[in-house]
């Protein structure tokens, strides 16, 4: 299922949207959806474990907050930090984003990568193919890779997706607060980084 994700996100954001722009964003996405929803019936994992939600919150937030730190402070030295209109409204699609990115890649992604090897080297398998998914935005892609090695470790933990799309959703709006579109990229992956100036 992993391979057909892949398949599924890749082909559209290097060849779909590069032909159509976003008119088709809902095709990749219903694939994906589907994929997942399968996948949960298949193994009875919704990553929504109520006993995981109260401790992962706890490891969600000593991950999380020492990276915004981080972003706010890289952004404050290099003169880039700025504020960006309705932060509750952009946080809100930010957390369904998230929820969504996150349920695929803890359910689905990782759970087949520890199958297929362990739970350490999965974890490392999984966080670096989410990374890959966000090529060649080079900061995004960086970024992702380290909060997906964290999100992984907490999930394998307390299995709910909750905590880690509070987290992948405040590490986004902390991005885009610390940083201006030219350096994250307008959080563009695929043709359409390449596509803005200075991308390639």
């Amino acid at each position: 299922m992993t391979i057909a994700i892949l398949t599924a996100v890749l082909s559209y954001t290097w060849l779909l949207e590069p032909r159509v722009g976003h008119a088709f964003v809902g095709l990749p996405v219903a694939v994906v959806a589907a994929i997942g929803v399968l996948n949960a019936f298949r193994t009875g994992e919704w990553g929504v474990a109520p006993r995981a939600l109260i401790p992962g919150l706890r490891a969600a937030t000593l991950f999380t907050m020492p990276l915004v730190a981080i972003f706010l402070a890289a952004g404050a030295a290099l003169g880039t930090l700025h504020h960006r209109g309705n932060v509750w409204a952009t946080f809100g699609g930010l957390f369904v984003w998230g929820a969504s990115q996150q349920w695929i890649l803890q359910t689905v992604i990782l759970r087949e990568a520890q199958r297929a090897s362990s739970r350490t080297t999965g974890a490392i398998v999984a966080a670096l193919l989410f990374g890959a998914l966000h090529l060649p935005n080079p900061l995004l892609t960086i970024v992702t890779l380290v909060g997906a090695l964290g999100w992984c470790a907490i999930y394998d933990r307390y299995p709910s997706i909750i905590p880690l799309a509070l987290s992948h959703a405040i590490g986004t709006l902390a991005l885009m607060h610390a940083f201006d579109d030219r350096m994250i990229g307008g959080l563009h992956v695929g043709y359409s980084y390449l596509m803005l100036d200075g991308g390639s």
